[in-house]
């Protein structure tokens, strides 16, 4: 499959790259910054853009199957909804449909598998921006027509992949340790470039 990963220098971007390509497929890492795509491979192609640049996203989104979304920009809240966005209306251009976001656990329905901490102090303020920011994104996902899913991972970690991490639990489930690695994250996002059981559908995942 043809691939275009977006924040793909980020630190779940850049597992999902390296994962997507030991999968056997495709892959073009859009970037602002070339330099900082260090991975060769035949598979890899690199597209430098700023992704607010709606006709440079859709030049590098036409002609791939699908497209895989890890925005980061930490507390600010300004680089994830607009991005997003941003992106949709390439696609939408372009006729891609398959989107594959990843967003947080906390967000929408799923805000009942937080615990007191992550529901009251971290995104009731020291991360409303960046929790805002999420809200807004997934909002433009749901309605851009396209064939989305939202992928709301838990607390990152910097283990390594196992592949076994609970998926797609129900919304007032708080067991598990609210953690994932990001390469665990990588791995259930690339898998839905094969899976289409989770389409229209949001997903959490947690240890």
């Amino acid at each position: 499959m043809k691939l275009i990963v977006f924040g793909a220098t980020g630190t779940v971007g850049k597992h999902v790259v390296e994962q997507a390509l030991r999968r056997g497929h495709e892959v073009t890492a859009f970037t602002r910054d070339a330099a900082r795509i260090t991975a060769r491979h035949e598979r890899l192609h690199v597209a430098q853009g700023d992704v607010a640049d709606v006709d440079a996203v859709a030049s590098a989104v036409a002609g791939h199957d699908a497209v895989i979304v890890t925005l980061g920009g930490g507390r600010r809240g300004d680089v994830r909804a607009p991005g997003t966005l941003t992106i949709i209306k390439a696609m939408q251009r372009t006729g891609v449909r398959r989107l594959i976001c990843q967003s947080t656990l906390g967000v929408g329905d799923s805000r009942g598998n937080l615990n007191f901490l992550w529901k009251r102090i971290m995104f009731g303020l020291l991360l409303r921006a960046a929790y805002a920011d999420h809200v807004r994104q997934e909002e433009h996902v749901t309605r851009s027509g396209l064939d989305w899913t939202i992928v709301r991972p838990s607390a990152f970690t910097d283990g390594p992949r196992t592949g076994e991490y609970r998926r797609g639990f129900g919304q007032d489930d708080r067991s598990g340790s609210l953690k994932i690695s990001r390469a665990d994250v990588a791995d259930f996002l690339v898998a839905q470039l094969t899976d289409t059981g989770y389409v229209h559908r949001t997903p959490a995942i947690s240890y």
